[in-house]
């Protein structure tokens, strides 16, 4: 939507071809329903280490500022929250609404419930074979399929093989800002109950990312932001390098360092209180029972040590339709960095979550999506 309204501001004659009945579902499930648009702190430091030289490149030209100014001059209101920017009626809706006016405006045609089956080359561009309907012919096309998270909504990764039959390499795409399994016996007992924690990656014995927030216990392992926000580095761990070696060390009370906990719990020892009491008003009520063979122990310094660094055994994760994001995609050593087009294929552009361009949580994701969309609507 973003490449359709910079290309037709130019006065290219756009056709948008989509896979659903309706552009921007997607927009409408994002944020928890709020559409977190992008970041103050909008930098490449919060994208894959791969692909930031090309995002650097691409907010150059379009960064933060931009993308304000975009929605400003398209009616939306904004606000800032913990550095998030949200739309003022904290409506995803609204924002998929001001896009659709600037495009009826610009009578920017639609295709839809277009699932294009053939890509081909032809001596004036392209032509786009539909399963049913009519073909479409361009002489420069911008493939913003999306990745591979929630299909539901119409990112599948079908259009990976398209990139492919041009010559394209193709990361993995393994799904990431996903929940993790684990077989613990912590887990099942634990299910639904939420704490604060401190979480940390471990890979073949090194830590490879680590975060705070909310960890949320389930049937099948761990949830939450936290957990979430380590998933990338162990979803391509497990997922693509096929690791075995992975694991997610928990720090359960980050309140309290080590020693002063030990000493918390010595002191809990001594005045009697029983196993299923030894850590009420340290971890929720439910924990006493959970942990009823650590603490039977009641040694002050393995209970602290063990609340301090639980590790859990990650056996995989949970699949594309609980992914945020998709990790991986189209190589970007291909594409231009200034105007998003291939080097393999003249005509040829590539924006969003199709490249191999993901972001942390927090509107790096739409960030990009805006901005990659526009350069390349504007170049094509």
């Amino acid at each position: 939507m973003a490449a359709g309204i910079s290309a037709r501001r130019l006065g290219k004659s756009v056709v948008i071809c989509e896979r659903m009945s309706r552009s921007g579902k997607k927009i409408l499930a994002s944020g928890n329903g709020r559409c977190n648009l992008l970041n103050e702190d909008l930098s490449d430091k919060f994208y894959n280490p791969e692909a930031r030289p090309l995002v650097k490149s691409i907010f150059s030209t379009f960064g933060k500022d931009d993308i304000l100014k975009f929605f400003k001059e398209l009616g939306l209101e904004t606000y800032s929250e913990s550095g998030r920017i949200f739309p003022v009626t904290n409506q995803s809706a609204s924002v998929l609404k001001v896009l659709e006016i600037e495009l009826a405006r610009l009578s920017v045609l639609f295709e839809l419930n277009y699932e294009v089956e053939r890509l081909d080359a032809s001596k004036d561009g392209f032509v786009l074979t539909p399963r049913s309907g009519r073909k479409v012919s361009a002489g420069a096309l911008v493939i913003a399929a999306g990745g591979r998270s929630y299909p539901a909504l119409g990112s599948d990764g079908g259009a990976y093989r398209f990139a492919q039959n041009f010559g394209h390499k193709l990361i993995e795409p393994v799904p990431s800002a996903v929940p993790l399994t684990a077989k613990d016996p912590l887990c099942h007992p634990l299910q639904g109950q939420k704490i604060f924690a401190r979480v940390e990656a471990v890979i073949e014995g090194k830590v490879a990312a680590e975060s705070g927030g909310e960890l949320l216990f389930t049937k099948y392992g761990l949830s939450g932001t936290a957990i979430l926000d380590i998933s990338r580095e162990i979803s391509i761990a497990v997922n693509r390098l096929r690791k075995k070696d992975v694991s997610v060390v928990v720090d359960m009370v980050p309140s309290l360092d080590k020693q002063a906990l030990k000493m918390e719990i010595e002191k809990r020892l001594k005045s009697g209180l029983s196993t299923e009491e030894l850590i009420v008003g340290i971890l929720p009520n439910r924990f006493g029972l959970a942990l009823e063979s650590l603490l039977k122990t009641r040694d002050a310094g393995l209970i602290a040590d063990k609340l301090k660094a639980r590790e859990f055994k990650v056996t995989g994760t949970r699949g594309w339709n609980e992914a945020d994001f998709t990790a991986g995609g189209v190589d970007i050593t291909d594409i231009s960095p200034e105007t998003l087009e291939s080097k393999l294929k003249d005509g040829l552009y590539f924006s969003g979550e199709v490249l191999d361009v993901d972001g942390c949580r927090g509107g790096y994701n739409l960030a990009w999506a805006w901005a990659s969309g526009f350069i390349a609507g504007a170049n094509a």
